[in-house]
């Protein structure tokens, strides 16, 4: 088994090499977002090294000189916590610091110096064989924290976790992360560390804490901040107001200041400095906590968690002001969590991670939550497949591994989490618990309950999970339609790209393109018996709020003769093109050149009028639960079907039922053939009550109708009457016969 990661890439080539070699040399790269080569750029001195690039967001390390060495063997080369000095030991507090001779201050200058210089720009170590950096927050959290289980664990996953999150600190278009991970990932202490590590060096600054409950963010507080506050070395714990471990905030007022041999050789007091007053509190989870104050940093946590009354989404148009000063961004927040149920807050956490997409952004450069997501799979921290140098064990090796915690190693995690998922296929909730708790994908993080879906989840989820097994893009081909030549109405062809619109699992063969039959000079479509089109259109080009719904598209075959698949849908496109024509026109191209009919909604006419004009109102199939004579006037010039009567959403609803049913997911001996993602995601989310949002499955189970109208057909109703033909009956018993009354 071989397993290629996907989480992060280097990037080459980005900078002239003449040009990166003189800024390095005078130290001209500046801390922050760098537009002229697009990345952020997270280091403190003045230069450049390595490039890399995380969930599409490129980042600048600094170079890498004289790395520290724990060994000159390869083996032995690892992260490995610093001893604190034993005479630093004894000093608890900035008072007792004074009270010793100069002498004795002189002697760890140096190392309480280098102890500052780390923390702001880093490290740097080899670590089997190869030189690592690390930032300042990550080197305060490894060396400096406590957490439960006593010192943290160096973790590759956690390292880039730490750059990405320096990255956002370093971008002044970015309000901080919206972190989507695994449990039991060591989020709640990263934050925690990064609280205590930016309140220890801010003035006049507040720090907050929030959580899914107020009893969850006191409880980070107090067994997390406050610990991590505690144990910090005397030279970089400021004196502390109050309780030694208080219960709701934490203040800081006097600042942990560099020890510099001048202040050494003048003995100035430290006592002489101004206060930090700088506090960090939590606040009970609610649309409205921390409304009206100035944050230097938010931790986030749980936020994927918050159930109704409370919404995440909510809580975050008024916590994002709290971090801003007008249009400048002040302060951060660190946002992270697994997600719950979609109808448990889920749902509103995905809808802020989606938003936070760094590939979509405003005039202002800014995403439109201000966040950067990021997303790292469960392969990268989960416990107990951690080797000695912090790597995952992806893949079982050919001998057993050491772990970091010791332990040997002695399958893949790949293939851990594979047998999990596979004792549990039978109970899909858990099987679904388990995806948002240990997901791989982002789609396994958002999976929702079974018993919350209209449609059958279970065989849903074994189509999504099937089709990324494939590796589903050799399975579908991404492109768009065009006329032959550019000229209008003649030969339609399609033309793979990248970019395009549609996604398409299979073409015709040549003798079924373009088959369009003409007849009295009306053009009908040659393939008719082959399949159909459904689509949920729209028919104004923008919206006020620029969004809008999309439009979309779904080809299906039928059973037929042809050399074609049997009830494949072939076809997807949900989009929104910038203008309503240019969708027409995309659909009317698609129905020409797989030469099949389409039904679409009639409530929203402008395409099918669209169809009409151009002389294909025979490809527009009639709503086949009325006969001709019933349907109105429009429906008899442009075709189609309505959208809201009662009857036409049942059945269209149960056709999508029928069909999931019968031919998605794992069948007999096989699996389904339906390769399209977002549709198949689509379904899962469908609600029959508010059917608006949901496009791919509107045009879909319209596809499925149009294959199979022959199963709405109107039946006449027949009614039995006597009539009296005027024939008299007699009873012939006896000798005399009796007319019959």
């Amino acid at each position: 088994m071989n397993y290629n990661q996907t989480l992060w890439k280097e990037v080459d080539n980005l900078i002239n090499p003449k040009i990166l070699s003189k800024n390095n040399r005078y130290k001209k790269w500046k801390y922050g977002y760098n537009a002229e080569y697009d990345f952020v750029n997270i280091s403190k001195n003045g230069t450049i090294g390595q490039i890399i690039e995380i969930q599409n967001l490129r980042i600048a390390l600094p170079t890498i000189n004289e790395p520290h060495k724990r060994s000159n063997s390869k083996e032995k080369q690892y992260w490995e916590r610093f001893e604190y000095p034993k005479e630093l030991q004894r000093i608890t507090t900035r008072f007792d610091w004074e009270e010793h001779p100069l002498d004795f201050k002189e002697k760890w200058y140096e190392y309480i110096d280098e102890e500052f210089k780390r923390r702001e720009e880093g490290f740097s170590f080899y670590n089997c064989g190869s030189p690592v950096y690390i930032t300042g927050t990550h080197y305060m959290y490894l060396q400096w924290s406590k957490i439960d289980v006593g010192a943290p664990e160096f973790r590759e996953a956690n390292r880039l976790f730490f750059i990405f999150w320096e990255a956002c600190k370093a971008d002044t278009r970015c309000y901080g992360m919206c972190y989507l991970k695994n449990r039991r990932s060591g989020f709640s202490f990263m934050a925690s560390a990064e609280m205590v590590n930016q309140a220890t060096i801010s003035s006049d600054s507040r720090f907050g804490i929030l959580s899914k409950s107020g009893a969850d963010a006191k409880k980070m507080f107090t067994d997390k901040v406050v610990p991590i506050s505690v144990n910090y070395p005397f030279f970089f714990k400021p004196i502390q107001d109050g309780m030694d471990r208080p219960k709701t905030e934490l203040a800081y007022r006097v600042p942990a200041a560099k020890l510099t041999r001048r202040k050494l050789q003048e003995n100035i007091k430290e006592l002489e400095i101004e206060g930090l007053d700088t506090t960090i509190d939590w606040k009970n989870t609610g649309d409205n906590s921390y409304d009206g104050e100035k944050l230097k940093l938010l931790a986030h946590d749980e936020s994927g968690k918050w159930e109704r009354p409370d919404n995440i989404l909510n809580n975050w148009r008024v916590t994002k002001t709290t971090l801003r000063l007008g249009s400048r961004v002040v302060g951060k927040c660190m946002m992270g969590s697994t997600s719950n149920s979609l109808d448990k807050g889920g749902e509103n956490f995905k809808k802020l991670y989606y938003n936070s997409d760094v590939t979509k952004r405003n005039r202002n450069g800014q995403t439109s939550s201000g966040l950067y997501s990021l997303f790292i799979p469960m392969e990268w921290n989960y416990e107990g497949f951690m080797d000695t140098f912090g790597s995952p064990v992806f893949v079982r090796g050919k001998d057993p591994i050491k772990g970091i915690d010791g332990y040997e190693i002695t399958t893949g995690v790949i293939e851990h989490w594979e047998n999990e998922v596979e004792g549990l296929k039978t109970d899909t909730d858990s099987l679904n618990e388990y995806y948002r708790q240990f997901p791989r994908t982002e789609q396994h993080a958002f999976r929702d309950e079974a018993k919350n879906s209209l449609f059958n989840l279970t065989k849903i989820y074994q189509q999504i999970d099937y089709n990324e097994e494939l590796a589903n893009s050799f399975n579908v081909t991404r492109g768009g339609f065009m006329w032959q030549h550019g000229v209008k109405d003649t030969q339609v062809v399609f033309v793979p790209n990248k970019d395009g619109r549609f996604l398409i699992s299979w073409v015709p063969s040549k003798n079924l393109q373009n088959r369009v039959i003409i007849k009295n000079g009306v053009k009908y479509p040659g393939n008719e018996h082959v399949g159909a089109f459904g689509c949920d259109s729209y028919d104004i080009s923008g919206t006020v709020d620029g969004k809008g719904s999309n439009g979309a598209l779904h080809g299906l075959t039928k059973f037929s003769m042809e050399d074609a698949p049997a009830n494949h849908f072939f076809l997807e496109y949900v989009a929104r093109p910038q203008t309503a024509e240019i969708f027409f026109e995309d659909v009317l191209m698609a129905c020409i050149f797989y030469g099949m009919p389409i039904l679409a909604e009639n409530n929203k006419p402008r395409l099918l009028y669209y169809f009409k004009r151009r002389g294909y109102r025979a490809f527009s199939i009639n709503r086949p639960d009325k006969v001709w004579n019933k349907l109105s006037t429009t429906e008899k010039e442009i075709g189609g079907i309505p959208n809201t009567s009662e009857d036409i959403k049942q059945a269209h609803a149960a056709a999508v039922e029928s069909y999931i049913e019968e031919h998605v997911g794992k069948l007999e001996d096989s699996f389904g053939n339906m390769y399209f993602q977002k549709t198949l995601e689509d379904w899962a989310k469908f609600n029959i009550n508010n059917r608006t949002k949901y496009d791919a499955t509107i045009s879909s189970g319209l596809a499925i109708m149009a294959c199979n109208k022959n199963r709405y057909r109107p039946v006449a109703v027949r009614s039995v009457k006597n009539i009296n033909l005027g024939i008299k009956r007699y009873n012939n018993n006896g000798s005399t016969s009796k007319l019959i009354k």
